[in-house]
């Protein structure tokens, strides 16, 4: 039995390496791997469910089709200062 759960381990630990390879060379959701040209969203609800971190984008310019790992988009996540939140109940 302990035979089993070693190599039961170790099935799991090479799954989880290659999930974190893959996930690391997938390119990023903002610019095409091909031409740097901006990626348009396909949404998929079935993917997002199942691989949140994941996105199915495509660009415009080549006609590239892939994953992609999903980003924050920096403009939403920019907080303002205090002395703007202070002025603004005021």
């Amino acid at each position: 039995m302990l035979i089993a759960a070693v190599l039961f381990a170790t099935v799991l630990l090479r799954f989880a390496i290659v999930v974190g390879v893959v996930y690391l060379i997938l390119p990023k959701a903002f610019s095409c791997p091909r031409c740097a040209d901006k990626l348009a969203l396909i949404h998929h609800p079935i993917l997002r469910r199942l691989v949140p971190q994941v996105e199915h984008r495509w660009c415009m310019g080549c006609g590239w089709s892939g994953l992609a790992r999903r980003m924050r988009d920096r403009r939403r996540t920019v907080r303002q200062s205090r002395v703007i939140s202070r002025a603004a109940r005021s």
